[in-house]
């Protein structure tokens, strides 16, 4: 299970959100008909989204309850509008009657809405907050990307992080969970969720897929314009389980991008894994496997291999505790110099010792593949080789 912490900057805002079971992040229209590396962040922070994750509603140092994502129809995010995945500056009349959310409570902001995703409280929204201060106090050591939460409209949370704030914000909420203090709580109206159910049901222009952002980055050799973009293809075609693109990275339960990698320090300071993920034993709510990939637009190089191997020893510390052989990790790039590949045959291993006193077993790690990636435009995917 994940959770997602979305960000406001008035309560007001807020109730609206909560009470109509819809969010989208507001787009800067760019002016040269390309996307920029921030429209393309916010874009890959949608395409992990599932039915059954939570949301949590944040303003001003208070966390306002606990939703869950639900699907209308097939998904649970979509384009706000048919043409929304291009970096055109439309103007609200153009795309008024075709917005999923763009009526005239939202006006011409409607515009600037690009993708939506669609919730539920679970249990409630509350009109009173938990303070930030009291959150990550409640429970110091869960809380790794919450502490990170800067200048971003949501960030993505895994299992751990996610129970930790479900747990403090029921608890500050006891009295309430039975729903009969009705003052207490943010309504919540289906009117907006029928609505798109009208637009989307047999309707597959509001799908939500990263076709044009591939073929708005794409250049005549298959490579991308930006890293992100190649960020973008490998967590939507593993989101979409995509046979193709699982036989070279494997089936994972949990995918984020940009997760902190080092210890807590100025945000901008901060290392963080390209994409990190972990995948349970089939049945059980234990992890049996941590996923962490280094992303390269171009070639890679040696010191990518370094950088790399740097994110395995963090998780090694953090999550997996010593034992090493829980860690897949993978290097994607365009190609790899040869000083890359010996490199990474040279230097890619650790040893390790499992079991205790008696029953200790020295054991070596070298979970490390190179991965080049190219953008096939007539199939309008992106295809990946292990080297």
């Amino acid at each position: 299970m994940a959770g997602y912490v979305i960000t406001f900057s008035d309560f007001d805002s807020l109730f609206e959100c909560a009470t109509r079971g819809v969010y989208s992040t507001r787009v800067k229209i760019p002016k040269n008909n390309l996307w920029s590396i921030i429209n393309e962040q916010t874009f890959a922070d949608y395409t992990t989204m599932k039915e059954g994750d939570n949301i949590y509603l944040f303003s001003k140092r208070k966390i306002y309850g606990i939703g869950k994502l639900i699907n209308i129809g097939n998904d649970c995010k979509f384009k706000n509008f048919p043409e929304a995945n291009k970096p055109n500056p439309y103007t609200y009349d153009d795309i008024r009657s075709e917005t999923l959310i763009g009526d005239n409570v939202w006006g011409e902001d409607g515009k600037e809405l690009r993708w939506i995703c669609t919730f539920k409280p679970s249990p409630y929204f509350f009109k009173n907050g938990v303070d930030m201060d009291t959150v990550l106090m409640s429970n110091p050591k869960a809380f790794k990307m919450l502490r990170a939460f800067q200048g971003l409209s949501f960030i993505k949370v895994d299992h751990q992080e996610d129970k930790a704030l479900m747990d403090i914000i029921l608890k500050r909420n006891e009295l309430n969970l039975d729903g009969q203090l009705t003052e207490q709580l943010i309504p919540f109206n289906t009117t907006y969720h029928n609505k798109i159910q009208e637009k989307v049901e047999g309707n597959n222009n509001y799908t939500f897929n990263p076709i044009d952002f591939y073929n708005n980055s794409a250049m005549k050799n298959g490579l991308f314009r930006r890293e992100t973009t190649v960020e973008i293809s490998v967590l939507y075609q593993l989101a979409s389980n995509d046979k193709e693109t699982s036989m070279v990275f494997g089936n994972w339960d949990y995918l984020s991008r940009q997760v902190v990698a080092s210890p807590f320090k100025p945000v901008n300071w901060m290392d963080k894994m390209d994409i990190f993920g972990y995948r349970y034993i089939k049945g059980y709510d234990t992890i049996s496997k941590y996923l962490v990939m280094e992303l390269k637009r171009e070639e890679a190089l040696v010191s990518d291999v370094d950088q790399l191997l740097k994110y395995v020893d963090w998780i090694n510390n953090e999550y997996s505790f010593g034992d090493y052989s829980m860690i897949k990790s993978l290097l994607i790039a365009s190609n790899f110099s040869e000083e890359a590949k010996i490199h990474a045959k040279n230097v890619g291993s650790r040893k390790y010792t499992t079991g205790l006193r008696g029953e200790s077993v020295s054991e070596e790690w070298n979970d490390i593949s190179l991965v080049t990636y190219k953008y096939d435009e007539s199939r309008e995917k992106v295809e990946f080789e292990i080297v």
